[in-house]
Formats: C-alpha cells, structure tokens, sequence
C-alpha cells in the first residue's frame, strides 16, 4: 500500500512536471535601439527634425544677437538719456528677453510635437513587422534587449535579423 501511495504521488509528480515543461513560453528577444537606428525611415526621421531644430536655433540666436545689441547699446548710452528714457529701455528689454524665452518654451514643444509625429509611424511599422515575426516563429513573448530595459541576460533566440528582413533593410 506504502508503495502504491508513492508510485501515485511521482506518478503525478512527473506528470505535473512534462505539463508545466510543455507550457513554458517560446521567449526571444531584439535590441529596438539598434533596430531603429539601422531603419532607413528613421535616419530620414532625424535628418528632417536635425533641419528644423537648425531653423529655430539660428531663429533664436538672431533674436539674442539683438538682444544683445539692444542692451549694449543702452547700456553705452544710460549715462546721457534722461530717466524716463531709461525706464522705457528697460521695459523693452525686459519684453524682449520674455518673448526669447517664450519663443525658446514653443519652439522646443513644437519640435517634442513633430518628432512625436514623425516617430510613430517608424515605430508603429517596426511593431507591426516584430509581431508578424514572433507569430510566425511561435513566439509568445518578445523582450526588449536594449541596455537599461531591464533585460538582464538575452541568451535566447534575436530575431533583429528576422525583422530587419521583414522590414526590407
């Protein structure tokens, strides 16, 4: 009878074990990083933002040069304006460096605004071609390997191969 009860017992033991061993997950893993900066789309991505983060940059140092002109020049002649003139100069000075940092406040929410833009299509596309390839290879799970995502050993299949390919790059 004793020897029944565990005969029983490592007989569901070892079923229990082959049913867990068979549902275990197929895992692999793709470093998005390189996946993006090896995209094509996305080198195009960041060569326009480059273009227009140019354009608001010499915009803005065009209004600091003035600025800066501006209160040299006041500066230069405070000591022989009358007082009144003086306090007009300074509330222009102080309305012109408010509008430097308003410009400098919409100019970095615009280009934030139009790399988010810009962004998503690249990354809706490489999602969509990481999920036709985790299907087609049985995958349930794919983690991101890119340092600081919190992968910690990436041992298992890379399928940056598979998408690049998938993607035509």
């Amino acid at each position: 009878m004793k020897q029944l009860k565990s005969l029983l017992i490592a007989a569901i033991l070892f079923v229990g074990f082959s049913q867990a061993a068979s549902a275990q997950a197929k895992v692999a893993h793709i470093n998005v990083s390189d996946l993006m900066s090896a995209s094509p789309e996305m080198k195009a991505a960041n060569a326009l933002l480059e273009k227009t983060r140019k354009t608001y940059d010499t915009e803005y140092n065009t209004m600091v040069e003035e600025f800066r002109k501006k209160v040299a020049l006041y500066e230069k002649e405070a000591s022989t304006v009358t007082d009144a003139i003086n306090e007009t100069r300074s509330n222009e000075v102080r309305d012109m460096q408010g509008r430097i940092q308003e410009y400098q406040q919409n100019a970095s929410k615009e280009l934030q605004e139009k790399q988010e833009a810009i962004y998503k299509p690249v990354l809706d596309k490489a999602k969509a071609a990481i999920q036709k390839v985790a299907k087609a290879k049985g995958y349930q799970y794919i983690l991101d390997s890119t340092t600081g995502s919190g992968v910690l050993v990436a041992d298992g299949p890379d399928i940056l191969a598979d998408v690049k390919k998938e993607l035509g790059f």
